[in-house]
């Protein structure tokens, strides 16, 4: 078996795809960090390894990195910051102030431990920030909208939400693309947000075709806020042919969150469309995973709506 360096790794997988080295750090760094990573005379910190090999549509858990204390310290910030930042968007209106003090008192930490050019841990900080707010209260729609935006031009400085598909992201840059459609959801403007997200869809398929189950779970979050979105509308062809994609892959690669309110979507869409019998049996099915996984908020408007709609009470 032949032995390669991450830098060979990287090197022979740009030049496979044509991608220079001014393209692959475009945001992150100078190419110079790059061209030092591929002759072995420099180890790029965890953040930008992570980052480069997302870009390139390559795998980002088989490599073994000897993070520094600071970059450890950084990493398990990081992931208490994410936790608290579900947990946020997930509690009760009234649980919602302690959690954003305690994220936000994490999020400061955070940039102290970051040196000063680590965009990827500013991009970060400045993206959660905009989920958990100001220590006063959340941000107005338009003022996350700004700060996504902002965020995402610390790696992405040329960002044309017209062109998409013409840039090369890591994940957590799409993931960012993702938030920023929501946003103009938000604000009432969803035929922005679909068109976001439609260039997202077919980025992601294609950047990731052949790693798609790394990225499972990302691809059936952007599908189901895009079909959601589609449904607002009254799209309800597109809908149903976005939330199909997006129901496959949740299957195939075991990736179950958003599969019922994929199939919720899919019987609100049949149920316009004056399908009585398939509008049903997906409600029938969305109504089962919500309670099997606990979900008794979407589980009673899945109910109420089937009572309004269909005249029909649970189990039908």
């Amino acid at each position: 078996m032949k032995e390669m360096f991450l830098g060979e790794y990287i090197k022979q997988e740009r030049l496979k795809q044509k991608i220079t080295q001014e393209q692959l750090c475009k945001g992150i760094c100078d190419p110079i960090t790059v061209s030092r990573m591929e002759n072995g005379k420099q180890t790029p910190t965890y953040n930008r390894i992570r980052a480069f090999l997302q870009r390139l549509g390559l795998p980002d858990e088989r490599y073994f990195a000897l993070l520094s204390k600071n970059e450890q310290e950084i990493k398990t910030l990081q992931d208490e910051i994410r936790a608290d930042c579900i947990r946020f968007e997930r509690a009760a209106p009234e649980d919602r102030p302690h959690i954003r003090t305690a994220g936000l008192e994490k999020l400061e930490r955070l940039e102290q431990l970051a040196e000063p050019d680590d965009r990827i841990v500013r991009q970060y900080i400045m993206a959660e920030r905009a989920t958990l707010g100001k220590p006063d209260g959340p941000y107005s729609p338009e003022e996350r909208l700004n700060l996504l935006l902002e965020a995402l031009r610390i790696t992405v400085p040329n960002l044309d939400l017209e062109e998409i598909n013409l840039g090369l992201y890591s994940m957590e840059e799409t993931t960012l693309l993702n938030q920023i459609a929501v946003a103009y959801v938000r604000m009432g403007q969803e035929k922005k947000a679909i068109d976001i997200y439609r260039q997202l869809l077919k980025y992601v398929q294609k950047r990731y075709c052949d790693g798609m189950s790394r990225y499972a779970g990302k691809f059936a979050l952007m599908a189901h806020n895009y079909t959601r979105t589609l449904f607002a509308v009254r799209r309800y062809d597109d809908a149903l042919e976005v939330a199909e994609l997006g129901r496959k892959v949740c299957v195939e690669y075991a990736h179950y969150q958003f599969l019922p309110g994929l199939l919720d979507l899919m019987g609100g869409c049949y149920f316009y469309q004056g399908d009585l019998d398939k509008c049903k049996e997906y409600y029938r099915d969305a109504h089962c995973l919500y309670r099997i996984i606990g979900d008794d908020h979407n589980r009673l408007l899945l109910e109420k709506e089937a009572k309004e709609r269909l005249g029909l009470e649970f189990p039908f």
